[in-house]
């Protein structure tokens, strides 16, 4: 173990209580961090920041960048990272402190906090009080493609001949399909499938309409690659929300009304978390004493 590397998980208000009193600390009594490591607190100009001793091996400047290229070591990182923040802060406001933040000893984190001090305390001023919720949709409809009777792409028909399901080779057998209606049907497949979208987009639309006229401030995401996230429905809404602790049960109930309203979308709610997509510590990457940031949203 270096002694000399911190990691940063979140800042906090120090208010002069011993150590032992400081909420978002006793919340962690048990948890580890990313190296498992006791996370302790470092305070310096009535704020305080949650940290923890880890090994130079891992998480010194060359090795840490060759890691975080490991997209299985980053996840159990950021998973850890998460873990420490959002116990942190299930009773107290907390500010999550970038991804990957490392820095040179417990004076690096004490400059972080002097650097950042007016911009962390009006961060922890708006935010008291306050939680993310987060909300995804998705369309359950099949992704678009050849309607029933259409040729797959790269097949030797072409795109506008019938195949033999939809239209038997000899025209006068009984069911045969001319030219004509096959492409009138195709037509009818296509708008009915657009209605069909435009609906769940509609839909996606006013449920993040309607949740914002609960939240104090939302923040649009992109869409989640499935490739990543493992599912398949198309992302349509990937959006988080700042709700007051107190006003949390209400907003759950209403996604839960808004989750019916359209039946091809699936509404998902996550939460509440730390407020990490209202925090702008992005800003933080230019620290004193630092050693590496890598952004990672939550």
């Amino acid at each position: 173990m270096t002694d000399g590397l911190r990691y940063a998980y979140a800042v906090v208000r120090d208010t002069g209580a011993p150590e032992a009193a400081l909420d978002a600390l006793t919340a962690l009594e048990g948890v580890t961090g990313v190296a498992d490591e006791s996370v302790y607190a470092v305070r310096h100009l009535g704020l305080a920041v949650l940290a923890g001793a880890v090994p130079g091996e891992d998480y010194a400047e060359g090795p840490l960048r060759e890691r975080l290229e490991d997209m299985a070591w980053l996840e159990k990182m950021a998973r850890a990272h998460q873990r420490v923040v959002d116990t942190a802060g299930a009773e107290s406001c907390v500010l999550p402190v970038r991804l990957a933040t490392v820095c040179h000893g417990d004076e690096g984190l004490r400059r972080m906090l002097a650097t950042g001090r007016e911009r962390f305390a009006s961060a922890l001023d708006r935010l008291e009080g306050r939680v993310e919720w987060g909300v995804k949709a998705y369309a359950t409809l099949p992704a678009a493609g050849p309607p029933a009777g259409e040729p797959p792409a790269g097949a030797a028909n072409t795109a506008d001949a019938p195949s033999t399901a939809d239209a038997p080779s000899t025209p006068n057998s009984p069911g045969a399909m001319s030219g004509r209606d096959y492409l009138r049907r195709r037509k009818a497949q296509r708008q009915a499938a657009e209605r069909r979208w435009g609906d769940t987009e509609e839909g996606a639309r006013l449920v993040h309409d309607t949740l914002c006229g609960l939240a104090e401030q939302s923040r649009l995401h992109p869409p989640q690659d499935p490739r990543l996230s493992g599912i398949s429905d198309h992302n349509v809404l990937n959006a988080a929300y700042l709700v007051r602790r107190e006003d949390s049960a209400d907003f759950a109930e209403r996604v839960g009304e808004l989750a019916g309203r359209t039946p091809a979308l699936r509404v998902e709610l996550t939460g509440p978390w730390a407020p990490y997509s209202f925090t702008a510590m992005d800003e933080t990457s230019g620290t004193e004493g630092k050693t590496e940031g890598a952004g990672a949203d939550g």
